[in-house]
């Protein structure tokens, strides 16, 4: 790992070209008789994120087969070679092979390239100490690459790149650390830099507010829940944007014990990502407000550690929500639905969105159903769904849309309260949560909920990621709201 990728120009710096794995062959003018050698070796087989040096210090990147090569290929690419630059202690380089590519597909190339260069270049070590055996970071790395769109989606893929790091380094830090006011504190400090606003609604705001849910989940615990909102207003609004507001909303649990209806065999174990849902719009919000976007945007933070103590929240007990929906408590381990509901309903009447899209890691049914490869994701509305599932191509983070039925509604009714916040029925485990906050949102807003619970983290290494948090929604997040302006 580097310690910093940058952007810069180096015109005396080894060059790095590229080949696909079908055509090997350089451009004619980056040929000679030491990088064609290196090319032609029978070693090197041009598959794709493969790297070779040549004797004159040049890099050779291989594409792997021209008629595969796409977007999820730069990405892969990038996030290959930036491991190939560190074994070959390479500290400056220079881009040549933008020319590779057809002009309108440059940028998209480019950003994707830069995304994987910079998320495959972050690690969790941060809380490293002086026992450690991991080896030290590789310095930093200054990257020309060159001009054009290629090198400007580069540019913008290292950008949103450092916002999905933002995000992970959220998710990573441990519960002892990121309690609710810890992570209301990086809200502030994000506000305070990327020219945002931010507001907390603490928790006796929330007893004031009649917020039942932010309360009940958080009430057992020394470490009180609160919701953080920031806002993003920028100077110009687009002319396609005007009138609009994206609300955002990330569950933001800092910890979940499961509380009363407690975690056990060991599945307590990794909850401090049951807040990768805040790091998500966290990130997003990073990387709307550096870029610029002329999009109002708000995001909603609902912030809670779940824990037992003789104050905590029982099943069997009911609660009022900020909408004056009453609900009976069958589960305290459905805690996330409980502070979601009382954040979106709030976001709703306060900032009268005209899009608002939920991530949470929601339910280990959504896992069963989709593993580790795509989101399940919940969304009536047909323009909403088509952008969802566009920047998800784009972007390579998976969703699948799942259904919401008004049986799966009436399955949440109570016998005691308006609703339940979980059946005891395993039926449609991964639609209960769906269906639940369908009860807090304003019919009028286009919504989305998007269940991360099998995409937040990873415990094993992948070509983007290492084992830990991956980012998950951030780029998606950011690709939608793009599109909004």
């Amino acid at each position: 790992m580097f310690d910093r990728i940058s952007i810069v120009r180096a015109p005396k710096a080894p060059v790095v070209l590229a080949v696909f794995s079908d055509d090997k062959s350089l451009a004619k003018g980056d040929r000679n008789a030491t990088r064609d050698a290196a090319v032609q070796s029978v070693s090197f087989r041009a598959e794709l994120g493969e790297t070779t040096a040549a004797n004159d210090g040049t890099v050779i990147l291989g594409l792997g087969k021209k008629a595969d090569f796409n977007a999820k290929s730069a990405r892969t690419a990038g996030a290959r070679l930036v491991r190939g630059l560190e074994r070959m202690k390479c500290a400056k380089v220079t881009f040549a092979f933008g020319g590779l590519f057809g002009a309108k597909e440059q940028r998209e190339l480019g950003q994707a390239m830069g995304e994987g260069l910079a998320i495959a270049n972050w690690r969790v070590d941060m809380f490293d100490g002086k026992a450690t055996q991991r080896a030290p970071r590789a310095g930093n790395l200054a990257i020309d690459a060159g001009n054009g769109a290629f090198a400007d989606g580069f540019a913008r893929g290292l950008e949103i790149g450092a916002s999905v790091n933002e995000a992970r380094r959220i998710a990573a830090t441990p519960p002892n650390i990121c309690t609710p006011n810890w992570f209301a504190g990086e809200a502030k400090k994000l506000a305070k830099s990327a020219g945002l606003t931010c507001r907390v609604i603490s928790f006796a705001d929330a007893k004031k507010l009649g917020m039942g849910g932010i309360v009940a989940v958080g009430q057992g615990s020394d470490e009180k829940s609160l919701i953080a909102i920031l806002e993003y207003k920028p100077k110009r609004v687009s002319a396609k944007a005007r009138g609009k507001t994206l609300a955002l909303v990330g569950k933001t649990l800092t910890y979940d014990t499961g509380g009363y209806s407690l975690k056990v065999n060991n599945g307590m174990k990794g909850m401090k990502y049951d807040k990768c849902g805040g790091a998500a719009v966290f990130g997003a919000m990073h990387a709307i407000a550096h870029a610029k976007l002329p999009l109002h945007v708000v995001a909603l933070f609902p912030a809670a550690e779940n824990m037992v103590s003789s104050n905590a929240y029982r099943p069997d007990d009911i609660i009022t929500m900020y909408n004056g929906t009453t609900v009976e408590v069958t589960n305290t381990d459905a805690e996330g639905r409980l502070v979601l509901a009382d954040a979106i309903s709030y976001g709703c009447e306060k900032y009268k969105p005209t899009t608002m899209i939920e991530l949470s890691t929601l339910t280990g049914g959504v896992v069963t159903a989709l593993g580790c490869w795509s989101a399940g994701y919940f969304c009536d509305d047909a323009k909403l769904r088509d952008a969802i599932e566009s920047a998800a191509d784009r972007t390579g983070e998976k969703v699948w849309r799942l259904p919401l039925w008004k049986e799966h509604k009436d399955h949440m009714k109570s016998q005691h309260a308006d609703i339940i916040n979980s059946n005891p029925s395993r039926l449609a485990h991964p639609i209960q949560g769906a269906a639940f906050l369908d009860f807090f949102v304003d019919k009028s807003v286009p919504f989305a909920h998007i269940d991360i619970a099998g995409v937040g983290n990873s415990e094993s290494a992948s070509d983007l990621c290492v084992a830990g948090p991956t980012g998950y929604g951030v780029r998606m997040l950011i690709d939608i709201a793009e599109g909004m302006c």
